[in-house]
């Protein structure tokens, strides 16, 4: 080959890659999620509908660095149980992830408060606070059989760099130590700290973070299709590359409602190749209406995804 038939080949692979970088990031799996276990309404996952045709991750809410108390206060990483270990125990997490192959469990990290208080990101030093992390969480994940960890802290006291610093060493430590195979980050739009510290995170440590559980249903109560739509694109462009889930509460608080359209805009979504997944808060909420959102969702997967397997 000569020079000049290299040179041409060269540039011609290089235009054809140049392309496929600029092409819509398929998502990398049709992915439910549900959290459960943070309202204490006896909730068990037996109870929540599982289809086998998607991928199912049961996020247990919360595990907390704070002590369990009636007055709570920060442990500087040292993470304790606070969802409800009576009906969402170690051994019932064995038992529904052998019942169901598809189906793995997370824990989520912080939440909005601990025993009526707000729940703080709170530090002693970057060190301490990771050191204690992983050796309690390890703990904890070890015993219950668990899969990954979400974050989902909403309240800091500690500034932009060290959250990112704290939350990127723990998720990268448990990974390489092989305590867990996934991680999700929680985040929603509040125009001021939750987003500067998730899109920090995001910007130094996207390459750990495998979803990004974003709180849609954190916007207005009355959100319309087409806001929900402009909302999506707009987290598409915040978290460039990542797996972005659409989400739904059954609390009715907010966000875009099945009633206006939420599995309509899902629908939309997935014709165009964006939809990585549906995650619902909270299963807790969903028992007394029998769990119909979540069926609703996971058909709308299990269509995109028939020949899921894990």
């Amino acid at each position: 080959m000569g020079f000049s038939e290299l040179f041409i080949l060269l540039f011609t692979l290089h235009s054809l890659l140049a392309m496929a970088s600029r092409q819509p990031t398929v998502p990398k799996s049709y992915l439910f999620s549900e959290y459960i276990g943070a309202e204490d309404n006896n909730v068990k996952f037996s109870d929540v509908p599982i289809n086998p045709n998607v991928e199912f991750h049961y996020i247990l809410a919360f595990a907390i660095d704070y002590t369990n108390s009636s007055s709570p206060s920060p442990t500087n990483g040292e993470f304790k149980i606070f969802w409800d270990t009576h009906n969402l125990s170690p051994s019932q997490v064995s038992s529904i992830k052998s019942q169901h192959t598809n189906v793995k469990v997370a824990l989520s990290l912080g939440g909005d408060t601990v025993r009526g208080k707000t729940c703080n990101f709170t530090i002693l030093s970057v060190d301490s606070w990771v050191s204690n992390a992983v050796s309690s969480l390890t703990k904890i994940i070890q015993e219950y059989n668990l899969d990954g960890i979400d974050i989902d802290y909403e309240h800091f006291v500690s500034d932009q760099d060290t959250f990112v610093e704290c939350i990127g060493k723990l998720i990268t430590t448990l990974k390489n130590n092989g305590v867990i195979t996934f991680a999700s980050i929680a985040p929603f739009d509040d125009d001021d700290e939750v987003k500067r510290n998730y899109m920090a995170l995001w910007n130094s440590y996207a390459h750990v973070i495998d979803y990004v559980n974003f709180q849609f249903y954190a916007y207005d109560k009355g959100t319309t299709v087409s806001q929900f739509m402009r909302y999506f694109q707009t987290q598409i462009d915040n978290y460039a590359g990542g797996n972005i889930l659409a989400s739904i509460t059954t609390e009715g608080s907010g966000g875009l409602s099945p009633k206006n359209g939420f599995f309509k805009a899902c629908n939309r979504l997935k014709s165009q190749g964006k939809l990585g997944g549906i995650f619902v808060w909270s299963a807790d909420n969903s028992k007394a209406s029998g769990f119909k959102y979540e069926k609703k969702s996971q058909a709308i997967l299990a269509t995109s995804h028939k020949n899921f397997s894990v």
